[in-house]
């Protein structure tokens, strides 16, 4: 791929959102095929945003760790003594062998090559066979910090020292579900997982529900009725949709013991795109979430979890009902899959130019604007 290739792709993209959304089509196929375009969003997206780690709830103890990749730099968010989140290098200040893999619990950070040994926060603790180096003093090494917050129960971590606080640029967002307490839901599961679609494909997938009533006919598509969704204008951070569930689906409803919701709240499913990777179902009794990070034009990275609403956590019943919840996730997530890798292969293969888009992908459209609005700045 040309660099004349890639600006070609944001010349497409220009014009693809230039028309009114009632005339507008899908993005065009090299934004989602293209290397060069990749990298650009690498660089100006991925390097430049708030990115989700997980729930605050799964390191809730002192040495409680997870592990991710931004932009190359390997990164380890954990939970120090004083019960700080922090996100540091999880590059060893020797060798550069990466240090902690996967999630967990440690007392120290050990690197696996040569034992260096950190604190939770980040400090030398030990450097064995140094003594002889006489330029060698522990106190000089620490490992390197990145921005690190916690948002309505989110781990929030981002490589820019510059870019404005997650709760600022969300804020909106937290006044329009505030009320429902997310940061007080605690998460059940967490998995990783590699999809073979791009990311933006997978975006799109989550940020509307027209794909329902047929990709997940044998699951929820019957649940979903497409007259009442509702998709509202969102805003250069965030869009949603929302759809109400039916009485029989008893966690999506808000508990007896829900005081905080009223009316038809209680309901009601918010189907929530944090740009440009965190991708929330938010009902007032579960959640469930999928954070999203590129590995190739093909290749996704998938973070997937959920969990329960407080008052589901004190019900008796709870553990059993979100056991059987559970299950219909992975299935909806497994038809997901199957859906949006075929989309990806249509993409790569494909000889026909993307179609119009539905008055209930307004969200897509606002999605392709803000690619745009980043990749093009």
């Amino acid at each position: 791929m040309t660099k004349f290739e890639r600006i070609d792709a944001l010349g497409e993209l220009r014009a693809n959102v230039a028309v009114p959304f009632n005339q507008a089509r899908a993005m065009p196929r090299n934004v989602y095929t293209s290397q060069e375009f990749l990298e650009v969003e690498i660089d100006k997206i991925f390097s430049k945003e708030w990115l989700c780690a997980g729930r605050a709830s799964s390191l809730s103890k002192p040495g409680d760790y997870l592990t991710m990749e931004i932009a190359g730099y390997p990164i380890v968010v954990l939970r120090d003594a004083e019960k700080n989140l922090r996100a540091m290098s999880n590059v060893c200040l020797h060798r550069m062998s990466t240090l902690l893999q996967g999630s967990g619990n440690t007392r120290a950070i050990v690197c696996p090559y040569h034992a260096w040994t950190y604190n939770l926060d980040g400090t030398m603790r030990a450097a064995p066979g140094m003594t002889l180096n006489e330029a060698f003093c522990k106190h000089d090494y620490k490992l390197p910090a990145f921005r690190c917050e916690e948002w309505l129960g989110w781990i929030m971590v981002s490589i820019d020292k510059d870019v404005p606080p997650a709760s600022e640029k969300l804020a909106d967002l937290g006044r329009l579900v505030g009320h429902y307490g997310m940061e007080n839901y605690v998460e059940s599961f967490r998995e990783t997982l590699r999809w073979n679609t791009n990311w933006k494909v997978l975006a799109e997938n989550f940020m509307e529900s027209y794909h329902v009533p047929v990709c997940h006919r044998n699951t929820i598509g019957s649940q979903v009725d497409l007259a009442e969704v509702e998709c509202p204008s969102g805003t250069p951070t965030f869009n949603y949709h929302c759809a109400l569930k039916s009485d029989e689906q008893y966690l999506a409803l808000a508990h007896p013991n829900n005081t905080r919701l009223t009316g038809e709240e209680r309901r009601k499913t918010y189907i929530i795109t944090v740009y440009p990777g965190l991708f929330i179902s938010l009902s007032p009794g579960y959640f469930w979430y999928l954070s999203l990070y590129p590995r190739a034009p093909g290749e996704v990275e998938v973070t997937y979890g959920g969990g329960l609403a407080p008052e589901f956590l004190e019900d008796p019943d709870s553990e059993k009902h979100f056991a059987a919840l559970k299950v219909l996730i992975d299935d909806v997530n497994a038809e997901d899959k199957g859906c949006t890798e075929k989309v990806y292969r249509g993409l790569v293969g494909g000889l026909t130019q993307p179609g119009h888009l539905s008055h209930l992908e307004r969200p897509n459209f606002e999605f392709a604007n803000y690619i745009l609005s980043k990749c093009d700045a």
